[in-house]
C-alpha cells in the first residue's frame, strides 16, 4: 500500500488525515492522542507498532502554541504514518504514551526538558539532557539565545540576535 492508499484508508477513521510529498499525517485532540495511536498499532491492514521519534516546535502566535509529532512504522507493511497533537501554552500537557510505546520514554523526557511539555503519567519525567537545577526550557521561542565562550582569555561570542551586522 502506497501513501495516497494509505491516507484513504486511515482518514475513514481520522478526517483530518493529509496527504502531501509522500507522506501521510494525522491531526488529533489531546484527548484523542492515545485511542488514535491504539487504533493505528492494532488495526489489521495498519499495525504500526514501532514509535520513531517524538518531535515538538514551538509557534508562540498560534494556538495550541505547541505541536509534537509521533512518527510510527509498521514492521509487518513498512509504511509510516505522523501523528500531530497540539498543546496550548503557558503549560502546555498530554497523556504520555509510554505505556503503550516503551520507546517513548526517552523522547517524552527531551520534549519535556526542551520544551517544558508535560506528558501525564509518564514514570519518570524529568530533565535529560540540561542539568537538574536548569531554569526555563532552552527550545522555546520565548527563551534568550546564550552566546559562546571561547579559548581565547576574555573572548566570547554574543548572541546570534545580538550580534552587530
Amino acid at each position: 500500500m502506497g501513501p495516497a492508499e494509505l491516507a484513504e484508508q486511515v482518514r475513514t477513521r481520522f478526517p483530518e488525515t493529509l496527504h502531501a510529498r509522500g507522506e501521510v499525517t494525522v491531526t488529533v485532540a489531546a484527548d484523542g492522542l492515545l485511542p488514535a495511536l491504539e487504533h493505528l498499532r492494532e488495526t489489521e491492514g495498519l499495525k504500526f507498532d514501532f514509535l520513531s521519534s517524538v518531535t515538538a516546535s514551538d509557534w508562540p502566535d498560534l494556538d495550541p502554541r505547541f505541536w509534537l509529532a509521533y512518527h510510527l512504522l509498521s514492521n509487518s507493511f513498512h509504511h509510516r504514518i505522523r501523528v500531530k497533537v497540539g498543546a496550548p501554552g503557558p503549560d502546555p500537557r498530554v497523556p504520555s504514551v509510554t505505556g503503550m510505546f516503551p520507546a517513548a520514554n526517552w523522547y517524552e523526557r527531551e520534549v519535556f526538558d526542551f520544551y517544558g511539555v508535560v506528558f501525564d503519567g509518564h514514570p519518570d519525567l524529568r530533565r535529560i539532557e540540561m542539568p537538574e537545577g536548569w531554569k526555563g526550557h532552552p527550545m522555546r521561542k520565548t527563551e534568550g539565545m546564550g552566546g559562546v565562550n571561547t579559548q581565547f582569555k576574555g573572548a566570547f561570542i554574543p548572541p546570534p540576535d545580538q550580534r552587530g551586522v
